[in-house]
């Protein structure tokens, strides 16, 4: 790399994104995906809770939400970058190496909220509480899983020198630009950005007294416009126009539904209650609802 496209000072980059601690290889793309889901649970939890819900039901929720919401990450990201993984000359193994990065949060978001909406019907729970609790969670989790992209070495920007640069390796620059050395981190842009949309929930939902379907719709709009808003400085080759322009298309859709959406149920007020009361009797299983568990809080 010529010396005169380093900057003089940067982000640091990871030296490798794999160690090995003796039998066990730990991926730091993977790891910051955890890393992310355990934020997204720690905060749902502590909200449920604090609305009257009961312990651990959001712990239990994510045995079936967390893995569906894996899925359906890498499946989207799959169909809009299949260009990647099958054709000629292309391992379709790939498809199996979540840890080298490549999940979508659109198909996340889907897969997830349907199995969500079944756990929840299964257990005689309402699914808004549950929607209210996570939906900041969601939006910090995502942030962190963003920043897994230095490890992956992906999601970057323009070449860059300012002092907030990453490094990214030969082997992972875009074809055109072999001798810049640091680009704008766009990754770390987007992670920014998702905090701060989880924070803007958080005072949202207490301030508009949002149910659980209307406080999704700001998270996923809000996700949408960061994603707009990086997409355009996002380098890509020949072979990645139609994947970036699949991506935007997508991004255009997500954000124009969850405006109409939330417009559209802006009759809707919270809190929702904890557990279904209507049409059968919940079951002996199903969280109590927000006065009882409070008069039965320590």
């Amino acid at each position: 790399m010529p010396a005169a496209h380093v900057p003089l000072a940067y982000l640091p980059g990871p030296v490798s994104g794999v160690w090995h601690l003796g039998p066990v290889t730990v991926h730091g793309y993977a790891l910051c995906v955890v890393l992310g889901v355990l934020a997204l649970l720690w905060l749902a939890e502590r909200r449920y809770r604090a609305v009257g819900g009961r312990r651990w039901v959001i712990v239990d929720l994510a045995t079936v939400a967390v893995p569906a919401a894996l899925i359906g990450a890498r499946i989207y990201r799959i169909a809009v970058d299949y260009q990647r993984y099958f054709g000629h000359g292309r391992d379709w193994v790939g498809i199996f190496r979540i840890w080298d990065g490549g999940l979508g949060l659109p198909g996340a978001a889907i897969a997830g909220v349907v199995a969500t909406w079944l756990w929840c019907r299964y257990h005689d729970l309402e699914t808004g509480p549950v929607l209210v609790a996570a939906a900041p969670g969601v939006a910090v989790g995502a942030a962190i899983s963003f920043l897994g992209n230095l490890f992956a070495q992906s999601l970057y920007g323009a070449p860059s020198t300012v002092f907030w640069a990453v490094p990214i390796a030969p082997a992972n620059r875009i074809a055109g630009y072999q001798d810049f050395g640091t680009f704008q981190p766009l990754f770390l842009y987007e992670a920014i950005w998702n905090v701060a949309v989880g924070v803007a929930l958080i005072r949202l939902i207490a301030r508009l007294n949002l149910t659980g379907d209307r406080a999704l719709a700001i998270c996923v709009g809000g996700y949408a416009i960061g994603l707009l808003g990086a997409e355009p400085f996002v380098l890509t080759g020949p072979q990645h126009h139609a994947v970036l322009l699949i991506k935007e298309l997508t991004a255009v859709a997500v954000l124009a539904g969850a405006i109409a959406y939330f417009f559209a149920t802006s009759a809707r007020i919270g809190p929702e209650p904890l557990v279904i009361t209507a049409g059968r009797q919940p079951s002996p299983n199903a969280s109590r609802t927000a006065g009882e568990a409070a008069r039965h809080q320590p």
